[in-house]
C-alpha cells in the first residue's frame, strides 16, 4: 500500500473507531461482563434511610455533603438554584449550600443569602476553579458536591449522586445532565445524549473519562488542586484513576441545563472550554501513561486522545483522498472526496435551509472546528482562569 493510500486509511479509519467502533467495542465489553461490577447500593450506607446499621454492624446514614455553586453575575438566576438545592430529598441536617461569588459585579451575593445558601463566599475575581477551592476549605461535608448556578437538580439527584460512595474505591462520581433548548439551531443535545451512553458503558467497565459542570461530586480526601485554568470536567476523572480511585457516572443523578440556543454560540462555547482542555492534554498529564491500566489507557485514547485529534484526522484524510483521486486511484476515493465536500456544503447549506440534517452537519463542523480554535487561542494568548455566564444558558 502506497504511503498515500496510509495517509487516508489510516485517519478515516481512527475516525471510524473513535465515533462508533469504540462505543461499539465498549457495549461488547460490558454485555460480557455484565453482572461483575457489585451493588453500590448494598456496600454500604442505603441513601433511603438514616441511621441504620448493616449486618456486619456499619453506620449506613448518608454522608454530610456540601454543595459548591461557584457564581459569576449571577443575581438572576442564583435564588432559583438554592432553593431547588433546598428542595431536594436528601435530610435537610446533612446537608449544606455553600456560593462562592467569583467576584460578582452585580447582587448575586445578597440573593443567594435570601434564598437560605448556609455559606455565602464573597471572593476576589480568580476563576471559578479558584472559587471551588475556596469553598471546599470552608465545607464542612464528607463529600462535596457541585453544580452551576443554571442548573437545576432532580429531587432525588443528590440521594442517586452519594450512593456510589458507599464503595470505598469511589473517589468521583458524575451525574446525567439533560440539555434543554426552548428555541435556536444548536444540536448539541444530540451528542450529548451519545456521551451519557458512552459515559455510561465506561463507568461499567472501569472508569469515565470526562464528567460534566452540571452534576459531580468528591470525597472531601480525594478532591484535588488543579491549575486555576484546569476545569474539573477533564482533569479529575482520569487524575482519580491514577490517584487509584474509581470515578464512575450515575445515571440517576439527573439535572437540567439550558443550552446555548445557536450553533454558532455553541462554537464560541467549545472555543472557550478547548483553550482550558489543551493545557490539560499537553501538559496536564493526560497523555502521561503513569498511572493507567491498559483498559483505561485505551479509554484515554479512544475517547480524549482521538476525539481532540479529529479535525487533524479529517484534514489529512481529505487532503490523501483528493490526491488520490486527482491520480485515478480508484472510485472510492472519488466518493470519500464527495462525502467529505457534501458534508462542507450541508453545513453551508443550514445558514439558508435550517433542517434538522443539515444542522446536524453544521453542528458536528462547527465543534470539530473549536477544537483547532481553542488549541490556536491557548498557543496564542494563554488562557484566563475567569468565565463568562454563555449566552442564552440564564
Amino acid at each position: 500500500m502506497s504511503a498515500l493510500k496510509i495517509a487516508f486509511w489510516l485517519p478515516a479509519g481512527l475516525l471510524c473507531y473513535s465515533h462508533l467502533g469504540y462505543p461499539a467495542m465498549l457495549a461488547l465489553l460490558a454485555r460480557s461482563r455484565r453482572g461483575s461490577r457489585p451493588d453500590l447500593a448494598r456496600r454500604g450506607y442505603d441513601p433511603r434511610t438514616t441511621g441504620t446499621e448493616s449486618p456486619a454492624g456499619q453506620r449506613r446514614e448518608p454522608p454530610t455533603v456540601s454543595v459548591i455553586v461557584p457564581a459569576y453575575a449571577e443575581e438572576a438566576v442564583i435564588a432559583d438554584r438554592v432553593s431547588n438545592l433546598r428542595a431536594l430529598s436528601y435530610p435537610s441536617h446533612l446537608l449544606e449550600i455553600v456560593v462562592a461569588c467569583d467576584g460578582s459585579p452585580d447582587m448575586t451575593p445578597q440573593r443567594a443569602r435570601e434564598a437560605g445558601a448556609d455559606v455565602v463566599l464573597e471572593l476576589p475575581r480568580g476563576g471559578k476553579i479558584h472559587a471551588q477551592d475556596a469553598a471546599v476549605a470552608r465545607a464542612k461535608g464528607e463529600v462535596v458536591a457541585f453544580s452551576d448556578a443554571n442548573v437545576r437538580w432532580e429531587a432525588d439527584a443528590l440521594r442517586a449522586l452519594v450512593q456510589p460512595f458507599a464503595d470505598p474505591r469511589v473517589g468521583y462520581v458524575c451525574g446525567e445532565v439533560r440539555l434543554v433548548n426552548e428555541r435556536g439551531t444548536n444540536q448539541e443535545g444530540l451528542y450529548w445524549r451519545y456521551e451519557m451512553l458512552v459515559r455510561a458503558l465506561e463507568s461499567r467497565l472501569r472508569s469515565v473519562t470526562g464528567g460534566n459542570g452540571a452534576i459531580y461530586a468528591t470525597r472531601r480526601e480525594s478532591y484535588l488542586v488543579v491549575e486555576p485554568i484546569m476545569g474539573h470536567d477533564l482533569s479529575f476523572p482520569f487524575n482519580m484513576v491514577k490517584r487509584g480511585w474509581l470515578a464512575v457516572y450515575a445515571p440517576n443523578a439527573r439535572a437540567t441545563e439550558k443550552m446555548v440556543p445557536t450553533i454558532e454560540g455553541e462554537f464560541q462555547r467549545k472555543r472557550r472550554m478547548m483553550s482550558h482542555t489543551w493545557p490539560i492534554v499537553v501538559r496536564g498529564g493526560l497523555l502521561s501513561p503513569r498511572g493507567y491500566d491498559p483498559g483505561y489507557a485505551l479509554m484515554i485514547l479512544s475517547h480524549r486522545v482521538l476525539r481532540y485529534a479529529s479535525p487533524f484526522l479529517h484534514l489529512v484524510a481529505l487532503g490523501a483522498s483528493l490526491s488520490l483521486a486527482v491520480e485515478g486511484a480508484g472510485p472510492i476515493y472519488v466518493t470519500a472526496v464527495g462525502i467529505q465536500t457534501g458534508l462542507l456544503l450541508a453545513a453551508l447549506a443550514a445558514r439558508v435551509l435550517p433542517i434538522r440534517p443539515l444542522l446536524v452537519a453544521r453542528y458536528y463542523v462547527l465543534t470539530t472546528a473549536s477544537l483547532v480554535a481553542g488549541l490556536w487561542d491557548w498557543m496564542r494568548h494563554g488562557t484566563p482562569a475567569g468565565w463568562e455566564p454563555a449566552e442564552g444558558t440564564r
